[in-house]
């Protein structure tokens, strides 16, 4: 599923995300001063001053917004958005604001971006819809511990989604555990076959005709016609979805071709393969690849405190499916 706002640097052509380049020169340079050891304030206070518009199209900068840029995981590139920052420069990047912020003693900060890892925006909850986030309890501190929660677990101060805990050593052993009954069933990527493109919705229809109306006219400078172009726009964009199920196989045997059992965690091959994960209550996590394969890998339900756990139990099933 499509963000629902899309980063600085892309943009939507064809139902499909492309590189705006205008644009992702402006999050390039943003990268590179920041590597280079201009601060955020001084990034903000120079792209200001030339004029250079923001995302919002207005050129007004400020530290949060290129901030919020050079934390952008989306920019290092996955199964809808093209590759646009390479990885070492965002890891030199992650690196310099943690440093930073170490700096300046800026305690939430610093925990946000160790939040930021492979399994971050990657984690869903089954039973809200949420994303898992990393939640660091009692930082810096002997006793300190690191988990991924709903991020509705805690929610308006009370605990709203009870949904299962997990920490990284779980989510590794879940991947190597589903990845492994990929491996022994190859025959789940022949089985990907094309989807047939999306049908136009009434509503995105309705719109296209009201859009033909007002061009007919012939008047471009009737104030109502930006309202249904802006509206079309979002529908496009709303349903927008990459059918690219032969491309996914073909990048999936690739990345499997040499791999007969997966025997420890491999961060490159997750980003390359997994979509998603998702987490349900009813003792399951589905793992699912690029192409649109699931696998079902069972999960015990409670620990001995009753709080939801991450322990697993043997066997496991499996679905292929069509939906990207």
């Amino acid at each position: 599923m499509m963000q629902r706002h899309m980063p600085m640097g892309y943009k939507m052509v064809n139902g499909a995300v492309e590189i705006q380049e205008e644009h992702a020169k402006t999050v390039k340079s943003i990268f590179t001063d920041y590597i280079a050891g201009k601060s955020m304030f001084a990034i903000a206070k120079d792209l200001t001053a030339t004029g250079v518009l923001n995302a919002n199209k207005k050129p007004n900068w400020n530290h949060g917004s290129v901030g919020k840029i050079l934390q952008n995981i989306r920019y290092q590139g996955d199964e809808l958005y093209p590759r646009l920052i390479d990885g070492e420069t965002f890891r030199k990047a992650q690196e310099r604001r943690v440093s930073v912020e170490k700096k300046l003693s800026r305690t939430q900060q610093v925990q946000a971006l160790r939040n930021q890892t492979v399994f971050s925006g990657m984690i869903r909850c089954g039973e809200c819809g949420e994303n898992y986030k990393k939640y660091i309890e009692h930082a810096g501190k002997p006793s300190e511990k690191v988990k991924w929660k709903c991020k509705h677990y805690i929610y308006q101060n009370r605990v709203l989604c009870k949904n299962h805990f997990f920490t990284d050593e779980d989510l590794k052993e879940i991947f190597i555990e589903a990845t492994n009954q990929l491996l022994r069933q190859r025959w789940l990527i022949e089985k990907i076959k094309p989807q047939e493109p999306p049908k136009m919705s009434l509503e995105l229809r309705e719109t296209e005709n009201r859009i033909k109306e007002l061009e007919l006219e012939g008047d471009y400078s009737n104030p109502i016609l930006p309202e249904p172009i802006l509206r079309r726009a979002q529908l496009y964009y709303a349903g927008a979805k990459v059918y690219d199920q032969p491309r996914n196989a073909e990048k999936l045997k690739e990345a499997l071709v040499e791999t007969s059992t997966l025997t420890e965690f491999d961060e490159e091959l997750f980003k390359t393969i997994i979509k998603q994960m998702t987490i349900y209550k009813d003792t399951k996590i589905a793992v699912e690849f690029i192409g649109g394969i699931i696998i079902e890998r069972p999960i015990e339900t409670q620990r001995k405190d009753g709080n939801h756990g991450s322990s697993k139990k043997d066997g496991s099933n499996h679905t292929a499916s069509n939906e990207i």
